[in-house]
């Protein structure tokens, strides 16, 4: 949507001729169906229909920008409204025809995330994939494009980046100097000092660990790294690129078989992005993101890990059959997916069990506790435990998302959010069939996914296209306009009175934060103690834990292992707060009916409130000279105010997160100091440094500051909702003056691109009811023949 800071110091972009020229129709035809390959046939002709519309929409805006364009070329002053025109005719054409959709797969290492996108992708070893407990190394991107190979781009940690962490690692090993020969034992036997050792040597040699920041900064690194920081690889074949792919991403062991110049760039690496040719299996606009279940020790990638969450709007906690029950790492995962669908982008949360085919049949009969069924098999057994672990963790994951999301969430209406998946059984189908191993049905989810959100993006796209060649086009009226004046007067009196109820409506919305979060408060000053002193001991006391407590501190509280899970300090003695805010701070930010506390049904009913009065100035002042002028003012009411959904979905993260963040930057010192502690007993000194660190902070108000701040977080938001609006809508009360600052201009002649935007307006209609009927005739054929209809799937 273009703010009113576009018509201020404006400059006509050039369009590309090409954008106005009809692609050759059998290349266009040619490219459309190797797109949608991935769709049966009944959903390739819905998608086809829409990029159709699309198509021929871009077409038309393109040639009204032209004719624009050069009927003000020469002009030394062009009105504001002309340029808003023009602006948001370009932001239309430039606008990308479908954002991607991201799906997480998160779970720890050894779930079988690489496995599963294996399967989905038809790729049996295309991922790294292992018996062991670790193999993919950093956050991976899969996505299928309109490359004719299959092409990886790895990422690596700017010089910056890597100067930064390689600073903490020679922090975390240069601490062992006095300690005597038991206490250097266990600070040896870290994980994270192992980690740390084993990623100096990687990138520098044997001995590297030894070395101060200095040194190894003068020294260079075994591995070539490219100027660029990006290493791209292509290949002809899926098989190809795996194998050129694999020594960046598989987790290098400490004896590994052969050296390569690639094993030591692992540690600098960032993220890596593969992209198939287009695929039959995965459609282009999807991305598979195989996500790390604990982030990372540097900061930057630790960062992107939680930025990859929050943007996917899907996410698969992916947890293999035999840890699905109980296991702490499991919750954790859990926990932060709903998180994400908080403060992030996510509204689709389901728990993707795996490796369902392992069942010790001896044992599960003797602990058989349903039905009277006798087993008579290995696959009944199979399919019978499945069903009861679906039917048992769906009910689990819904109580868990009822207690802290919004009742009106659509992920509380799926009826699936658990799938119980064997990759290995789809490629041997010794036990399972293809159905059975729920793949398929996870193709689905995505294509469905995909469909939905085309459908959306092109109905949008051609509404909006549609109003603004009828603004354009109504521009060349001549008709009489006595009445301008008294109607937008009118209109601003309204405009003014109704601004004034929406942000009281605002403000009171946001006040229903504060008892929760005071009662947050008084929780985590009750328990911060315990639960501090539970993240500060270990099973093996402190055999073990000195250097994952530095790194802990060098981290400013927050310590991301491989091998650990997820230690944040922060997080833990803030969460009695999140707990008790977790529901109002759902609802606040929650879409559809309106409540007392939900930001944007309020902005909903300001929006149909200010288009009904427009409708009604416009019957009692006989507007029916200009309807079409004013029925694209009702229009791009919609169009600004839907725009601030994505401003406030943007600005929830920074306020969601502002507890945690002022806690540790209250604590900061206190970590710093820890961080620079050696020598004999350092642990317990380390420990008792940020147990009295965090006593003084909470008796100074720790808490109630992390509350104000959230609090001052939610009045910036109101502020930039209010001054998005005023400025935006005070442009489109110039737009519906064509008199006074010299707007009204004679432009090129455009009616027949308005013309021809209204037959492709009337044609969403035929379209929608095509999609409709198809979807109905499908869903009859699967319920009369759900095999045939699924093999036909299949073979599409």
């Amino acid at each position: 949507m273009a703010e009113t800071e576009d018509c201020v110091g404006w400059e006509p972009h050039p369009v590309d001729d090409a954008l106005s020229k009809e692609p050759m129709k059998k290349r266009r035809r040619s490219d459309r169906d190797k797109r949608f390959r991935a769709f049966p046939s009944m959903e390739q002709s819905a998608l086809k229909e829409y990029e159709k519309l699309e198509s021929r929409t871009r077409r038309v805006l393109s040639n009204t920008y032209q004719k624009l364009i050069q009927s003000v070329f020469l002009d030394d002053s062009i009105p504001n409204g002309v340029k808003y025109l023009i602006n948001r005719l370009l932001a239309l054409i430039e606008k990308p025809s479908l954002d991607p959709i991201y799906i997480g797969l998160f779970g720890s290492s050894g779930a079988g995330k690489s496995s599963l996108i294996n399967a989905i992708i038809q790729q049996a070893m295309f991922l790294p994939v292992s018996g062991e407990s670790i193999c993919t190394s950093c956050v991976v991107q899969v996505s299928s494009g309109c490359c004719v190979q299959y092409e990886a781009k790895i990422h690596l940690l700017s010089d910056q980046e890597w100067k930064e962490e390689l600073k903490n690692l020679t922090k975390l090993l240069h601490g062992t100097e006095e300690l005597g020969g038991e206490e250097a034992d266990a600070w040896d036997g870290d994980d994270a000092t192992e980690d740390a050792v084993w990623k100096l040597q990687m990138v520098y040699g044997n001995g590297a660990e030894i070395k101060s920041y200095e040194e190894l900064l003068r020294a260079k690194p075994k591995g070539k790294i490219p100027t660029s920081r990006i290493i791209t690889l292509k290949a002809e074949e899926a098989g190809a690129l795996s194998v050129k792919l694999d020594p960046y991403i598989r987790t290098q062991r400490r004896r590994w078989d052969g050296e390569s110049a690639e094993t030591h760039i692992w540690p600098l690496i960032k993220y890596v992005e593969v992209t198939l040719p287009k695929s039959e299996l995965i459609p282009e606009g999807v991305v598979l993101v195989d996500i790390p279940g604990t982030g990372d020790f540097n900061s930057k990638r630790d960062e992107m890990w939680k930025k990859t969450i929050d943007k996917c709007a899907v996410i698969w906690v992916i947890s293999d059959v035999e840890r699905v029950s109980g296991g702490r790492a499991h919750e954790d995962l859990l926990r932060e997916s709903i998180r994400a669908c908080q403060r992030g982008f996510c509204r689709d949360v389901a728990l993707v069990i795996t490796k369902t085919d392992k069942l010790h049949l001896p044992e599960y009969l003797r602990e058989r506790k349903v039905g009277n069924k006798a087993i008579q098999s290995q696959r009944e057994a199979v399919l019978e435990r499945n069903e009861m672990i679906k039917l048992q963790r769906n009910r689990i994951l819904k109580e868990k998302l009822k207690r802290k999301l919004p009742t009106d969430f659509k992920v509380l209406e799926a009826s699936d959010l658990v799938y119980t998946v064997s990759a290995q059984e789809y490629w041997q189908q010794a036990l399972l069939t293809e159905e059975e191993t729920e793949i398929p049905k996870l193709r689905e989810y995505i294509r469905r996914r995909l469909l939905d959100k085309k459908r959306r993006m092109v109905t949008k796209y051609v509404t909006e296209a549609f109003g603004l060649l009828v603004l354009t086009d109504s521009f060349n009226s001549t008709q009489n306009m006595s009445n301008e004046h008294l109607r937008l007067s009118s209109l601003r009196r309204f405009l003014e009175e109704e601004m004034e109820l929406l942000e009281k409506a605002i403000a009171q919305c946001f006040t229903h934060i504060k008892q929760p979060l005071q009662e947050g408060v008084g929780a985590a000053k009750a328990s911060y103690r315990r639960i501090l002193g539970a993240c500060l001991v270990r099973s093996q006391g402190n055999q073990g834990f000195h250097q994952t407590l530095k790194a802990v501190c060098l981290k400013n509280g927050i310590y991301a292992s491989r091998t650990r899970a997820r230690i944040d300090l922060n997080e833990a003695i803030t969460r009695p707060i999140y707990d008790q805010i977790d529901p109002v701070f759902g609802d606040i930010f929650r879409t559809g009916k309106p409540t007392g506390s939900a930001l944007m049904p309020h902005i909903d009913a300001f929006k149909h409130s200010l288009q009904e009065k427009m409708m009604e100035i416009g019957i009692k002042n006989d507007w029916k000279y200009d309807s079409c002028k004013n029925n694209f003012l009702i229009q791009e009411i919609s169009a600004i105010l839907g725009g601030l959904e994505g401003h406030v979905l943007r600005r929830k993260r920074r306020i969601y997160e502002s507890l945690t963040t002022s806690v540790q930057n209250d604590l900061k010192p206190c970590y710093e100091e820890a961080a620079q502690i050696t020598g004999k007993k350092a642990c317990e000194r380390m420990k008792d440094v940020i147990r009295r660190g965090v006593d003084r902070q909470v008796a100074e108000g720790m808490f109630e500051r992390a509350q104000e701040r959230m609090q001052h977080q939610f009045q910036q938001l109101q502020t930039a909702i209010m001054e998005k609006m005023k400025g935006s809508l005070a442009t489109m009360l110039t737009l519906a003056s064509s008199q006074g600052d010299g707007l009204f201009k004679e432009l090129a002649d455009v009616k027949n691109e308005h013309r021809e935007m209204e037959k492709l307006h009337r044609s969403l209609r035929e379209v929608a009811e095509n999609a409709l009927l198809r979807r109905g005739m499908q869903d009859f054929l699967l319920r009369m023949s759900p095999s045939k209809a699924g093999s036909r799937r299949a073979s599409l």
